[in-house]
């Protein structure tokens, strides 16, 4: 049985370090260890020295280098899974989580100093959390809110997880405020704020027979005909044909529609008749309409 794999031997330990090997190569040299991630924590701790010291002899960028630092990472990777199992309870891929951990154990690996005398798991473990609690803060949130929110949501979770596995039901916001030891408008403020953890696409498919295709996306049952939207979009539209008006036309529109002045108070200011002024605002009109229909076949 291949013991030295779980539990390294002295001699296995000394052929990490460099000596007893069958080729002299750093290959040769684990081949009592077999798979690197294997190694159980206690032992990578005393072979990670052993290969640290060898990464100060070696020089960087050669294979030889190489061997030995992907060799830690590998040994070590137990410190992620460890860490990572601290942010369980918040809902997202574990393996997304141990991915963005590793990025700190390699930075932790490429900054660590045997003169430093720590112990390497102390060094590395601030590196591997802190990467992914930068994670959570930079990626996860589809909105911000504030941290205290945040936390909240954390401390949300782990209290539901408890009650609902205490309880065999969803808990309510009485018995969430009473564990937490808070109250229950802040509970009702933590679940709000978690609407903003994750977002989803208004085209996304829901389950169910859709009216036309037999698929039902999101925007079906939230979406509203916005008429300010739509206004909005006419003036947009119509300022350019405005900007071509003649000066009197311009006032002519602007008295009538924005001041609200009769046709018969229009034709005092112009000095011409009522019926001139109806002919002056019907051709203005049909004029704009024409360039705001003629807009929306070009678009």
């Amino acid at each position: 049985m291949e013991t030295a794999v779980v539990r390294p031997k002295a001699q296995v330990v000394e052929k990490a370090a460099g000596g007893g090997t069958d080729d002299g190569s750093l290959h040769g040299s684990l081949r009592g260890v077999i798979d690197p991630r294997t190694v159980a924590p206690r032992d990578a701790r005393q072979l990670s020295r052993q290969f640290f010291r060898r990464l100060t002899e070696l020089e960087e960028g050669t294979h030889e280098h190489q061997y030995a630092r992907n060799t830690l990472i590998e040994m070590n990777m137990s410190l992620v899974r460890f860490a990572a199992g601290r942010f369980r309870g918040r809902g997202d891929d574990m393996e997304d989580i141990v991915q963005t951990g590793m990025i700190g154990l390699i930075k932790a690996i490429d900054r660590f100093e045997l003169s430093r005398e720590v112990e390497f798991t102390s060094f590395a473990l601030p590196y591997i959390v802190g990467e992914i609690k930068r994670f959570f803060r930079d990626t996860t949130w589809a909105v911000h809110v504030p941290r205290r929110l945040q936390e909240l949501r954390v401390e949300l979770a782990r209290a539901r997880e408890e009650l609902s596995s205490r309880l065999d039901r969803e808990p309510t916001v009485a018995e969430l405020a009473t564990l937490m030891n808070i109250g229950e408008t802040e509970v009702v403020e933590g679940q709000i704020a978690s609407n903003g953890y994750n977002s989803s696409s208004l085209d996304a498919a829901l389950t169910g027979d859709g009216p036309e295709n037999g698929e039902s996306v999101l925007a079906d049952f939230i979406g509203v005909e916005e008429d300010g939207l739509r206004l909005v979009e006419d003036f947009h539209s119509l300022a350019p044909l405005m900007a071509e008006l003649s000066e009197r036309d311009r006032r002519i529109i602007h008295m009538r529609f924005v001041e609200e002045a009769t046709q018969a108070e229009i034709g005092e200011q112009l000095g011409c008749s009522q019926m001139h002024v109806s002919r002056l605002i019907k051709r203005i009109i049909t004029r704009l309409r024409e360039g705001m229909l003629g807009e929306l076949g070009c678009a």
